[in-house]
């Protein structure tokens, strides 16, 4: 076992509810990435949501404020869901990876993708959250909830469009907001985000199905 990724198993209650769970991540030592983060950020949203979006990991402003997709990427997303008919009250939003993974750059905290030692050793605590909310249908902000979502690498671009076979439920995998934020110009970005949108509204879809 790896001394600084023992995995997060040890410090996910069983059989527990969100609430439980929420009180539970504080304490996760499963990785290094709680020594630097001010704090983990677990999923919020409605506990019994027919749909659940799985992101990367928090962002700077999430790890400040304790809460998912509420920085820029969670302003982008928020529009993309009201565009698809989807109420943010209604589904359950998380990452894949509780603790802000960064870099220091003067003042600035830089983010940095998560490694595959991250996403396995804090996946307990996605597990757990499928369990206490059974949602009908999960999308997968991004190749990193993708990965650990589906257990494999995903090509964004190959794989969404339609649903695929989830161990929990049927899966969706769609870009990450972010990613339009970084578009190179308004024609990217207006692309990408009715790509985000057309893929939130399969989604939908799916878990009306379901």
């Amino acid at each position: 076992m790896d001394e600084e990724r023992p995995g997060a198993e040890a410090w996910v209650p069983p059989a527990a509810d969100v609430t439980q769970l929420r009180d539970a991540v504080q304490g996760c030592r499963g990785c290094e990435l709680w020594r630097d983060a001010t704090q983990a950020v677990f999923g919020e949203g409605t506990a019994s949501a027919r749909l659940m979006l799985v992101g990367e990991q928090p962002g700077d402003r999430e790890d400040r404020d304790g809460e998912p997709f509420v920085g820029p990427a969670g302003r982008v997303l928020d529009d993309a869901l009201a565009e698809a008919g989807i109420a943010r009250d209604e589904v359950y939003l998380t990452n894949a990876v509780k603790h802000f993974r960064f870099e220091e750059r003067g003042k600035r905290r830089i983010h940095r993708r998560p490694d595959v030692g991250n996403i396995t050793a804090c996946r307990p605590w996605l597990e757990a959250e499928f369990a206490a909310v059974l949602p009908a249908a999960i999308v997968c902000l991004g190749a990193t909830a993708a990965r650990s979502v589906l257990g494999r690498p995903v090509k964004i671009g190959e794989e969404r469009g339609h649903p695929l076979d989830g161990a929990q439920a049927p899966v969706i995998v769609t870009i990450h907001p972010s990613a339009i934020l970084r578009a190179r110009d308004t024609a990217d970005r207006d692309a990408a985000r009715a790509g985000l949108v057309a893929d939130l509204r399969r989604a939908r879809e799916a878990a009306d199905r379901a």
